[in-house]
């Protein structure tokens, strides 16, 4: 998949994640849909990182799936503060 930022950054999460990371990933974009705040999709994102891949351990953010969770964290923003 790849994953545009809104300032243009390209990221290719075949190449730029680790399967570790990609798995995270796949859980947070559809809690991006479903946190009823920000706070909530933060603590979502911190279990995800803690419990790892399949339950594997923590997993170690790269600058890349840092950059693509900013603009996550943004969307949710935009969501839950839309009227």
């Amino acid at each position: 998949m790849i994953f545009t930022t809104k300032d243009g950054q390209s990221f290719d999460t075949d190449k730029d994640l680790t399967a570790e990371e990609r798995h995270v990933l796949q859980k947070l974009v559809i809690w991006e849909t479903m946190a009823s705040s920000l706070d909530e999709f933060r603590e979502r994102t911190k279990e995800a990182f803690k419990r790892g891949w399949n339950g594997s351990g923590p997993v170690v953010e790269s600058r890349a799936l840092k950059l693509i969770l900013e603009e996550l964290e943004q969307k949710v923003l935009l969501r839950v503060e839309s009227p």
